[in-house]
């Protein structure tokens, strides 16, 4: 493993998101432990991410018939495609994300629309589909007001685990940033505490990276 990609979806700086701020711990301390290892990091609100709509559909069905795209419906899934590539060239995901209502923002859902690919990252078989990714693992850095550890209501971390899982990346390791709007008078001590997670599970990580 020496490639890694860091996907952000927070609108916000680093400054203002505590998800970010646990992952750039993350991301700075793999780098210092293992000089090896790649990191290409893309904040999704500052790239083009393209949903499935209409022109996506439209442009599916004429990969089946050989039909010519539209100058429209080539771009949509040019965009989508140059996400697929970019993810499958990783070993190592790290997402950090906020929770918004339950879920992580939209964009982040356009992400995965991008990289769960029949042919691509899973195939179809008799038996069902099968995850075509090797050898490669995820965390998520997760950012709450409340506490959502263990309940039915990450809804987020619960969908990003089963979509890894569903193109062959079952190693997932969650690293939550939250309680900050349950308990503001402790969001010091929250942080603080999620990145010396972070950093412990950066470390972990670069020592088993083999170059």
């Amino acid at each position: 493993m020496t490639k890694v990609l860091y996907v952000s979806a927070n609108p916000k700086p680093a400054e203002l998101s505590y998800s970010k701020q646990v992952a750039e711990t993350f991301v700075s301390t793999l780098k210092a432990e293992n000089e090896s290892i790649e990191v290409e990091a893309i904040e999704l609100y500052d790239v083009d991410v393209q949903e499935i709509d209409g022109d996506v559909l439209s442009a599916w069905g004429k990969f089946a018939s050989g039909e010519a795209l539209t100058d429209v419906e080539a771009k949509k899934v040019g965009t989508m495609s140059s996400m697929l590539e970019t993810f499958m060239e990783a070993d190592l995901y790290v997402f950090a994300t906020p929770m918004w209502n339950f879920f992580f923002p939209a964009r982040m859902k356009m992400f995965l629309d991008s990289v769960l690919m029949a042919g691509k990252t899973f195939r179809y078989t008799e038996q069902g589909p099968v995850g075509l990714l090797e050898n490669k693992q995820a965390i998520h850095i997760q950012g709450t007001g409340g506490i959502y550890t263990g309940t039915d209501l990450n809804f987020a971390d619960a969908y990003l685990r089963q979509a890894l899982a569903f193109v062959g990346v079952s190693e997932v390791t969650t690293v939550a940033v939250e309680g900050m709007n349950q308990y503001p008078d402790k969001i010091e001590e929250i942080v603080a505490d999620a990145k010396a997670k972070a950093e412990a599970l950066a470390k972990e990580v670069a020592g088993a990276v083999t170059v």
